[in-house]
């Protein structure tokens, strides 16, 4: 990428004076990576947890003469003006502070999250998005309002979604023909066929019924070799059916390829997305046009894939993949023959990114939008799908329904729909509220099925984008 020379080029301001909202993890890698990176300056650090806030500065190397806590937004402008960071426990105030230009929203809670974005677009300042809980279901939204109000609205750099979604505008901008986009899980398969077992290997907690390693029968162990040309649904399914014990894919997942979905018009084939464990060299023969040898119906889909490989085989390493053709025969020729992994006959190619950095390579999308005033995402951003949920038990009336890392729901991706009695529920405008009626196990939560919170932007938000986009 040409960033350098760009922002050296084209940049309409010095430095891109940044706050970041929930200092968790993510965020951190923004703070921390600041000190090494041209035109960004973390001026803010928010958190509600104040201890939160100061360690990210902390493991920044700012000491304590560099930095000052604030309780509002004249202290902020104040300690900033003599050079100083500053942290704080009240994130409300960080949309009026003015010696910041663009905000991270990185608290993952979506009503706080819809109240900071909000505020911050209000007051003339850009978003970047980093709760994708909150990106998926009012985000079509926050960017017209951004768009509205002369800032930007953008996904980051970073997170899998972010990134995929630039992939299919790349392969859009050289003429390529997308077949299916998709990211990889952040857990891989890591079949040893000495042992017979295969092991998931993820820094995530397991929870029961899942569990870490399988055994593999005999029987079963044809179908962890190599996919043969024309056998890729065949495959695909007792795949499912062998690993079905092992940590599947989880909300968290099919949430971020919604908020790409929404940005790109591609589309899930399945509700529950077929998430595939393939190796590398299998996505162009599995995820290829079922009349070439794959399991695809039409191009433009999206989906997952979770790595299988060997113990000395490379992984995808929680990377983003599209599976391309080129519509002329040279270029196909020029793909197939110079390095790139196609299926059998030529007529899919594979193309991925096998890493994503979170918030150590998120400054590209702070400076782009800072200093060229561009979003990192697609132009039409529209609520295509909405991501919901499945009771995965009974879920009593008065129940408070959990987040996307709950085993309480699983989910799902629909076709949007608006606010209203029968309908589908946006998946995160559940979270944190009470069942309104007792619900058994298997049941699509409907908006009748939840009680509505009082005084909520997060719903006012997305009664708004209901209006605006799907009346």
């Amino acid at each position: 990428m040409i960033y350098r020379q760009m922002f050296d080029t084209f940049r309409i301001r010095d430095e891109v004076r940044t706050a970041v909202i929930g200092a968790g993890q993510y965020a951190t890698a923004i703070v921390t990576q600041e000190r090494h990176t041209p035109y960004l300056r973390v001026t803010v650090v928010a958190d509600v947890d104040l201890a939160n806030a100061r360690e990210a500065l902390a493991k920044a190397g700012w000491t304590d003469d560099d930095v000052a806590y604030a309780a509002t937004a004249a202290e902020a402008e104040a300690a900033i003006a003599q050079g100083r960071r500053v942290y704080t426990d009240q994130p409300a105030i960080v949309a009026r502070i003015g010696a910041v230009d663009i905000v991270v929203e990185s608290t993952g809670v979506p009503e706080a999250g819809a109240r900071y974005a909000f505020d911050a677009i209000a007051n003339g300042k850009h978003v970047a998005m980093v709760t994708k809980d909150l990106d998926v279901t009012i985000g079509p939204i926050l960017r017209r309002l951004a768009d509205e109000k002369g800032v930007v609205y953008t996904p980051v750099d970073g997170d899998q979604h972010g990134l995929l979604i630039q992939l299919v505008e790349w392969a859009k901008s050289i003429g390529l023909s997308v077949i299916t986009a998709g990211k990889a899980t952040d857990g891989e398969f890591v079949y040893d066929p000495d042992a017979a077992t295969v092991t998931i290997h993820t820094d995530k907690t397991i929870h029961p019924p899942f569990q870490e390693t399988v055994q593999i029968s005999p029987e079963d162990a044809e179908f962890l070799g190599p996919i043969p040309e024309g056998a890729a649904a065949a495959y695909i399914a007792e795949r499912a059916r062998i690993l079905a014990a092992l940590p599947q894919p989880g909300s968290y997942d099919l949430c971020e390829m919604t908020v790409a979905a929404n940005y790109t018009g591609f589309a899930p084939q399945v509700d529950t997305l077929l998430h595939a464990p393939l190796r590398i060299t299998e996505i162009p023969l599995a995820y290829a046009p079922e009349a070439d040898g794959g399991v695809i119906r039409q191009d433009g889909t999206i989906d997952l894939a979770t790595c299988l490989r060997e113990p000395a085989e490379s992984g995808l390493g929680g990377g983003v993949f599209i599976v391309v053709r080129a519509d002329n025969a040279y270029s196909n020729h020029i793909m197939v023959t110079k390095g790139q992994i196609a299926n059998a006959d030529g007529s899919a190619t594979v193309i991925y990114r096998p890493y994503h950095l979170c918030g150590v390579e998120t400054s590209t999308s702070l400076l782009v939008a800072g200093l060229l005033g561009l979003n990192t995402g697609g132009d039409d951003y529209r609520p295509r799908f909405d991501l919901v949920k499945v009771a995965a038990r009974d879920i009593a009336a008065g129940e408070v329904f959990g987040n996307d890392h709950s085993p309480q729901l699983t989910a799902r991706i629909v076709p949007g729909a608006a606010i209203g009695e029968g309908n589908p529920a946006a998946a995160h405008l559940l979270t944190g509220n009470r069942a309104a009626v007792d619900i058994p196990a298997g049941t699509l939560i409907t908006y009748d099925l939840v009680e509505r919170p009082a005084d909520s932007l997060l719903w006012e938000l997305r009664e708004r984008q209901d209006a605006a986009f799907l009346a």
